[in-house]
């Protein structure tokens, strides 16, 4: 940020493209920190987290009918924790990319390295690329199912999300497919096949969950979007928003008490994350102020806690089921 009296997030969206032409112009070097912020690793564990679970997810219900060792399934945790950061940040980088002018019109977004000219396009894309490239190599090792199931997960999906908001008013509905492909990849990696019994509707629950945290997320941002021509849920669903998400939270519970049901799943899978799902979405969608930037971004937040919640569950049942029984 520039040493002024007057900031980037003080000046108007003309004010902060001015700059960024007379940036991009003058040759300014960017910091290693402008690179580091458009990956959006500032905010860590925010944002990766939500990429992550799903595959935190599908390795574990997926070791639970293809049982594997707590030390492969540790293993194979860490690879795809550091699989999720990585394409996490490779489709930040897609997305500011493609929205920088629509960056440049949001008060929350005006900011960021490339809508206020820190970063080039060439810049970006060379940090898109040292992002993909690790990304793809981690991807071998899952296997050749996983591998271009993965791919498909990058692009198109990831890839083209960006185009959803000017194409459609339900974005979050493509998001949903791109957050949660990790799934069905970490699931094919242990079992080597799809199970279309369970997969199928995990991802329709987890696609659910995308539509919750990713529409409290947008509502954020309601007065700018319908300025700068950004369409999504948050503006589709209007005045109805909770009762709206209220649907889709209990589309995630059932998905859940499904699987559990037909993986064979213990106790603790059903208390834990059956019903400690369906209690912090009572918290979450209860208390929730659409109208309030700051409590909307604490809402999207504490879905990082969810997933948490969610995955103690599978990791305690698989540990008393499977490795306990071993």
């Amino acid at each position: 940020m520039p040493d002024s009296e007057t900031t980037p997030l003080n000046r108007s969206a003309s004010d902060i493209k001015n700059q960024t032409s007379s940036n991009l112009t003058s040759g300014s070097p960017a910091s290693a920190w402008d690179y580091f912020e458009l990956t959006r690793l500032h905010k860590f564990p925010t944002g990766t987290m939500v990429v992550f679970w799903p595959c935190a997810f599908g390795l574990v219900l997926s070791a639970f009918v293809n049982p594997i060792s707590l030390v492969e399934l540790a293993k194979l945790t860490f690879l795809f924790f550091i699989g999720s950061t990585l394409v996490h940040s490779a489709a930040c980088v897609i997305n500011d990319i493609c929205d920088r002018d629509f960056d440049r019109q949001v008060e929350r977004t005006k900011n960021r390295p490339l809508a206020r000219g820190a970063i080039g396009f060439t810049g970006a894309n060379i940090l898109l690329l040292s992002l993909l490239i690790p990304s793809i190599v981690l991807m071998v090792y899952a296997g050749p199912l996983a591998f271009y199931v993965g791919l498909f997960g990058i692009f198109p999906l990831h890839g083209l999300y960006p185009l959803m908001k000017r194409w459609t008013w339900w974005p979050q509905a493509w998001l949903g497919l791109a957050m949660n492909w990790g799934f069905p990849v970490a699931w094919i990696t242990v079992t080597g096949y799809v199970d279309w019994k369970v997969v199928p509707v995990s991802l329709f629950g987890l696609w659910s969950w995308t539509l919750v945290y990713d529409t409290i997320y947008g509502c954020q941002d309601k007065k700018d979007d319908v300025k700068a021509g950004v369409k999504s849920t948050s503006l589709l669903f209007g005045s109805y928003v909770r009762p709206i998400l209220s649907v889709f939270a209990a589309f995630v519970v059932g998905s859940f008490l499904y699987v559990g049901i037909h993986n064979g799943h213990g106790l603790a899978y059903f208390i834990i994350s059956v019903g400690g799902t369906a209690a912090h979405f009572a918290w979450q969608l209860g208390t929730l102020d659409v109208d309030d930037p700051t409590d909307c971004w604490k809402k999207f937040n504490s879905n990082g806690s969810l997933g948490c919640i969610m995955w103690a569950g599978m990791m305690l049942d698989y540990y008393l089921e499977i490795v306990n029984e071993a």
